[in-house]
């Protein structure tokens, strides 16, 4: 029978070192035509928006689809459905966002392994919500982080973000005043908010800088402005397709000439080392983020299969 699982399964089975493994490998199988992709499809309704994100990793054995809500007053909701790419049969609903926290920290993980400078050491964060703890565990798991600094525009949440992270990766936290002194001084500037207008300006920059751009997924909204596009040597994006339909942060530059589609690469060319994810240690280096269904499926596959094994979840009274 089907299993129905929560984050707490989720937490029991996957680390943020497993799930990083496991976005790597979905990389792989997309570089090798064994992943499969379907751009997200929306539903507006009165107060908010329903998404699907469908895609499958095939070498894994799985095809299913993310489900979830957003800008709802209560907030967002999650479901993964997960099924058998050989037969068909039902595998698992995944209930809850703790998995779409973790892949999307493991992926920036991944490109922040494949594009930082090694000695990469000092994190810059802007914004602290639901997202940002996974973002700090993510890089901690590729980097050996030696300090890092926050900001939002809510400082109490700040405070208590920095309290928390301090305690969980055991690296001192500190709350920055201004989204500049955040990111003045440090090796990796990760950005993740909601904002319509960029918090992080390319004057700010310095070399031999990484940039994780995280939260914008929608083309009214924009993290970056353009001379932050201007300045990075490399610009890499999770899935192309996604990029020219969602970015606020690329789409303007690109009508604008700052930038051509052209010089914009996807991760799986990075991992498959088709092309160096940094050229010198002085260079800028940028990913850009929007998610894309192929991850959530593929961390989805992980947390089923380990909780198969070990005897976790709640067994659905539904024929496969």
């Amino acid at each position: 029978m089907p299993l129905l699982l929560t984050d707490k399964e989720v937490n029991q089975v996957m680390t943020m070192q497993d799930c990083v493994h496991v976005m790597e490998d979905m990389l792989d199988q997309a570089q090798r035509g064994m992943a499969w992709f379907q751009p997200r499809a929306h539903i507006r309704t009165p107060v908010g928006y329903h998404h699907v994100m469908p895609g499958a990793v095939l070498d894994t054995g799985v095809v299913g689809l993310k489900v979830y809500t957003a800008r709802f007053p209560a907030g967002s909701r999650f479901l993964t459905v997960l099924h058998d790419s050989e037969t068909g049969d039902l595998l698992a609903l995944l209930q809850g966002g703790r998995c779409s926290q973790l892949r999307t920290g493991a992926l920036s993980a991944v490109a922040t392994k494949y594009m930082s400078r090694q000695d990469a050491a000092s994190i810059g964060i802007i914004g602290t919500g639901a997202q940002a703890k996974t973002q700090l565990e993510g890089m901690a798991t590729v980097r050996k982080i030696r300090s890092i600094k926050a900001f939002d525009i809510v400082p109490e949440r700040c405070q208590e973000f920095c309290t928390e992270i301090t305690n969980l990766l055991n690296v001192e936290v500190t709350p920055a005043e201004s989204a500049k002194e955040c990111v003045q001084g440090t090796d990796i500037a990760i950005t993740m908010t909601t904002s319509p207008t960029p918090v992080l300006l390319g004057e700010w920059l310095e070399p031999g800088m990484h940039l994780n751009i995280m939260g914008s997924n929608h083309w009214t909204r924009r993290e970056v402005d353009n001379q932050v596009i201007s300045r990075a040597d490399t610009v890499v994006v999770d899935n192309m397709e996604e990029a020219k339909r969602y970015s606020g942060d690329l789409l303007n530059t690109v009508d604008l000439g700052v930038i051509r589609w052209e010089q914009v690469h996807e991760l799986t060319s990075v991992v498959a080392k088709q092309i160096p994810g940094r050229h010198s240690d002085s260079a800028i280096t940028l990913f850009k983020s929007h998610g894309i269904g192929t991850s959530d499926v593929a961390a989805a596959a992980y947390v089923y299969f380990k909780a198969k094994e070990q005897g976790l979840g709640t067994e659905l009274p539904l024929s496969a």
